[in-house]
């Protein structure tokens, strides 16, 4: 294999698949990535057996063949060569070493045979659909917080993306739960996805998933069985195993007869929170809040700190109310709302709330109570 790339497609190639490369192996090969060269362009491809991924990108191929090299040392080496540099990529010695060179600069990477790659086993993929980038990342942003990294609840360890149905409507939906909060996100079902199955995507696959697509905004191809999930665009390909598991009835968590709704600016709100929870022991996190006719007070307090107040004019009529949450997880569903007002739907202090971007039922976020 001989080839000259341009630095910064070999870097942004090597950026999408290095990550995948888990640091530590007992299995030396899967500390290398894989490179393929052919047809004008060099293949790069990566795996931890779990996880697959693969990117293409333009080359001057002047011998076809293909190896594996040290795949964080061989980016740390590109990362760190000048803007605009050529390199050239020779593994023709046949001694097991693959000779890098740019400019000055002259590298020597021991190698070890592609025929020792592992491939993940290939099998039917029958179901396929596309989706926007936009609506995909959408998806992600608003669940992906909430996965659990418990791993005895393996189950929950990733994002539950099926079809289901809003107001008689098909939707795509992702929902993510870690016992304390859920997160679940919708978007209207593609053509092709209403056979899918209920897939668990990992939370690995999530995050990298999630790093791929922040830089495009072209249609995802989507295709899938029940045991794996592909992901196609831009010359990428990203392939995973689902979690082997049932995810829970998650509908059975959303409370359905919460009637006191509080509606708050949700700057306002956010800013309060994370200034009230400055007090609160670093083990609860927990913040009170006190609702009542026209205005919610915050508060939270600890042995070792003090106490803290904050009152905020809301639009609540319902009765006097005392409910305690984690600062954290209000914080961070905040976060996920673009809009300017939220809504809370509650019903006493031991009750789930639902809360909710005000005029946007694409999201909804369910949190538990704390006791405080």
């Amino acid at each position: 294999m001989k080839l000259i790339i341009e630095r910064a497609a070999l870097l942004k190639s090597l950026g999408h698949v290095q990550n995948v490369v888990e640091r530590r192996n007992t299995i030396p090969i899967l500390s290398n990535v894989k490179m393929s060269a052919g047809d004008g362009k060099l293949r790069l491809n990566a795996t931890d057996m779990d996880l697959d991924i693969v990117d293409a990108t333009a080359a001057q191929v002047s011998e076809p063949g293909e190896t594996t090299a040290p795949a964080h040392t061989l980016y740390e080496i590109v990362r760190k060569l000048p803007d605009g540099a050529d390199i050239e990529l020779d593994a023709t010695s046949g001694d097991g070493q693959m000779v890098l060179r740019s400019g000055r600069s002259r590298f020597s990477l021991s190698c070890l045979p592609a025929g020792e790659f592992p491939v993940m086993s290939g099998g039917e993929l029958p179901v396929s659909f596309d989706l926007a980038a936009i609506e995909l990342k959408a998806l992600i942003d608003r669940t992906r917080f909430a996965i659990s990294t418990e791993e005895t609840r393996y189950y929950l360890n990733g994002i539950y993306l099926h079809a289901a149905e809003q107001d008689g409507a098909p939707v795509l939906r992702a929902v993510a739960t870690d016992g304390h909060r859920l997160a679940s996100a919708e978007t209207a079902l593609p053509e092709g996805a209403e056979s899918m199955p209920g897939v668990i995507v990992p939370r690995k696959t999530v995050q990298e998933l999630h790093k791929l697509i922040e830089e495009t905004e072209a249609e995802i191809r989507i295709t899938m069985s029940d045991a794996k999930i592909q992901f196609s665009f831009d010359g990428v390909v990203l392939t995973s195993k689902l979690i082997d598991g049932t995810f829970p009835d998650y509908e059975r968590v959303i409370p359905q007869g919460n009637d006191k709704e509080m509606k708050v600016t949700r700057k306002t709100f956010g800013d309060a929170v994370d200034r009230v929870s400055a007090i609160s022991t670093e083990k609860s996190r927990a913040v009170k809040l006190t609702l009542d006719k026209g205005s919610l007070v915050l508060s939270a307090s600890s042995p070792e700190s003090g106490s803290a107040t904050d009152e905020l004019e809301t639009d609540y009529a319902g009765e006097r109310l005392e409910i305690g949450f984690n600062s954290a997880y209000l914080l961070e569903i905040m976060r996920q709302i673009e809009g300017d007002t939220i809504t809370m739907s509650l019903s006493d202090a031991a009750s789930p709330t639902i809360i909710r971007e005000d005029g946007d039922d694409s999201a909804l976020y369910v949190l538990m109570p704390m006791r405080v």
